[in-house]
């Protein structure tokens, strides 16, 4: 099985910085995607941001410039730098991935973290 953990939650100034953690574990050959995702009160689960195994990078508009995605191969992490912070970047945030568990087996698995609450303080 593979599990992604998150931490880095809580509670930030508008126009203000956090970081979120995440890392995988368990039986991992090779991670092809990492990425955000977040859900504001609502059914809609919007990406973030995300990144391939070939260092590619994609952001949804309204985070451009403001946030990155580093990664830590080693650490099988991603990492979410957020910073000039608006109210509306309010909401639970997941980190994902589509992690490949062998060799030779070729199906992808699609995991998810627990959800990190952030809320934003004017």
């Amino acid at each position: 099985q593979v599990q992604m953990v998150e931490s880095g939650g809580g509670l930030a100034q508008a126009g203000g910085s956090l970081r979120l953690s995440c890392a995988a574990s368990g039986s991992i050959f090779k991670i092809n995607v990492m990425a955000w995702y977040r859900q504001a009160p609502g059914p809609q689960r919007e990406q973030v941001a995300r990144i391939t195994s070939d260092g590619s990078t994609n952001y949804a508009d309204s985070v451009k410039g403001r946030f990155t995605i580093p990664t830590d191969n080693a650490k099988n992490a991603v990492y979410l730098q957020r910073n000039s912070l608006e109210l509306e970047d309010t909401a639970v945030y997941y980190c994902y991935a589509e992690v490949q568990r062998t060799a030779t087996q070729r199906f992808v698995y699609q995991v998810w973290g627990q959800g990190a609450q952030v809320a934003g303080s004017s």
